[in-house]
């Protein structure tokens, strides 16, 4: 019996991950083949999660919204097209379901969560370590203007292509590009503005 339309099927116990390449796997998709859908699971769940909870910035309602993405994927299986990344496809499905989320909090005057202002730097003279400057490189990550981020943190954290990218937002691969560039100028001017004497 076919399950429901939103009824994912169940999973079995996580096993390595395989190297079969992503067109493979959709087609056993298509075909309704439930190792094939659990294979995607586990291969694209923890990078969906760390995308999807820098737009929510909240890890439970990450974790539902990914789990609607892979419901989503299981009812549109039998409409995917193996010439096209699957990756994309699902951070696709992961951005859209997660802006549309803030979008209906606001609607409905919602509180939704603020991204924190950064912490000021340390004076000059003082010395950071690797972990403060990770977490101010973080939080200047947060500060960038939505595209920019977005196609920096899929590039950079979640190694998509700038096709696959392209495909995720919606945009042109030169556009991706441009995003990049500017998100990671805009980083160096940070980290230049710091007193040489500061970095770890």
């Amino acid at each position: 019996m076919e399950p429901a339309e939103r009824e994912a099927p169940a999973l079995p116990a996580p096993r390595p991950l395989s190297d079969e390449p992503s067109g493979s796997l959709c087609r056993r998709l298509k075909a309704s083949d439930r190792a094939a859908f659990a294979e995607a699971f586990r291969r694209h769940r923890d990078g969906l999660l760390r995308y999807v909870f820098a737009i929510v910035r909240d890890d439970a309602l990450a974790h539902d919204l990914v789990q609607d993405v892979f419901e989503g994927l299981w009812a549109l299986r039998d409409r995917l097209d193996p010439a096209q990344s699957l990756a994309a496809l699902l951070f696709r499905m992961a951005r859209n379901r997660a802006l549309r989320h803030l979008r209906d909090a606001r609607l409905h005057a919602r509180k939704h969560t603020e991204i924190e202002p950064p912490p000021p730097p340390d004076l000059p003279g003082h010395t950071l370590d690797a972990d403060r400057l990770g977490r101010l490189l973080r939080a200047w990550i947060d500060e960038l203007p939505t595209q920019q981020r977005e196609a920096l943190v899929l590039s950079r954290f979640h190694a998509l292509s700038h096709q696959e990218i392209a495909e995720a937002m919606g945009l042109s691969p030169r556009t991706v590009n441009n995003h990049i560039v500017r998100a990671l100028k805009r980083l160096q001017r940070r980290l230049d503005a710091l007193e040489p004497s500061a970095l770890p």
